[in-house]
């Protein structure tokens, strides 16, 4: 896992001796959550891998997550890695607001500003339902993609909350732990796993370099989860938010999630739009 200090933002140009984004860092409430819960989230993420948290949100805001997001979901994944028999929704900014409470829940932003510089970056959002009779995911990290050899720190990180209840039979996410510590060897059988069986209204987060994988659905009903998944703000995102959030929607944002999106900068100039802060492009005046 990465230190416990931030990277140092003020940037190494000659003459410029401080951190020009400092009055636009990322607005969000993860300092109303005490010290003693943040030191032991943290602890657990460092050693385990992963945290998994029970009960953070309430049953009747799962409810009304489904009740919302059902609708939405149509067809199944186009490989066996997305499955086959699982239906997942992209583009979920572009389609609800039901889902932003999750994305900037102070807990997990609290476990953010730990791991990654100021105003890092939503990677994706997406919802995944799990059918009856999908098969086991193959294992993965979720920040495979960069081409950073291992070990090394996370430059992704991800949440998977459940929406209904995780259990062993209908495809709770299998996990391994401290693999995030591995160098670039894939998972052995001897390998410890565990699945991260859970009632709904909790999560779990790990780091991008966490194996992990979708469990098969042996049960009669089907396992409804949603996953936010954040990155480095130096980092390219997996979801190009920038072109597929049109600014009507953009405005109606919190502002934590439009920083998140790209409408944010880091030092000296990172991000900015003709030479200016990108949130100018949300103003009527621009």
């Amino acid at each position: 896992m990465a230190d416990d200090t931030a990277p140092d933002q003020l940037t190494q140009i000659e003459g410029l001796e401080t951190d020009r984004a400092q009055s636009h860092r990322m607005e969000h409430d993860a300092h109303t959550i005490p010290k003693t819960v943040i030191e032991a989230d943290w602890a657990q993420l460092r050693d385990q891998g992963f945290v998994m948290i029970k009960g953070l949100i309430p049953d009747d805001v799962c409810d009304a997550i489904k009740a919302a997001l059902l609708p939405l979901l149509s067809h199944t994944g186009r490989n066996p890695f997305e499955g086959e028999r699982t239906q997942r929704l992209y583009s979920v900014l572009n389609k609800t607001r039901i889902c932003d409470g999750l994305v900037e829940h102070p807990r997990i932003l609290a476990l953010l500003d730990r791991l990654f510089a100021p105003n890092y970056l939503l990677s994706q959002l997406q919802v995944i339902n799990i059918l009856p009779g999908e098969t086991r995911q193959g294992l993965h990290p979720d920040d495979g993609f960069y081409p950073v050899p291992r070990p090394r720190p996370p430059l992704g990180a991800a949440t998977v909350w459940a929406i209904d209840d995780f259990t062993a039979e209908n495809g709770a996410t299998h996990i391994l732990p401290r693999s995030d510590q591995w160098d670039d060897r894939p998972p052995d059988p001897a390998d410890e796993q565990v699945q991260a069986v859970m009632p709904k209204g909790s999560v779990i987060f790990y780091g991008g370099t966490l194996w992990h994988g979708g469990g098969a659905n042996r049960s009669a009903d089907a396992r409804l989860a949603v996953t936010a998944q954040y990155c480095e703000p130096w980092v390219r995102p997996q979801e190009n938010f920038c072109l597929s959030v049109p600014k009507p929607i953009v405005r109606e944002l919190s502002p934590a999630i439009q920083s998140m999106i790209g409408y944010s900068v880091i030092p000296p100039f990172i991000g900015m739009v003709d030479g200016m802060h990108p949130k100018r492009l949300l103003t009527d005046e621009y």
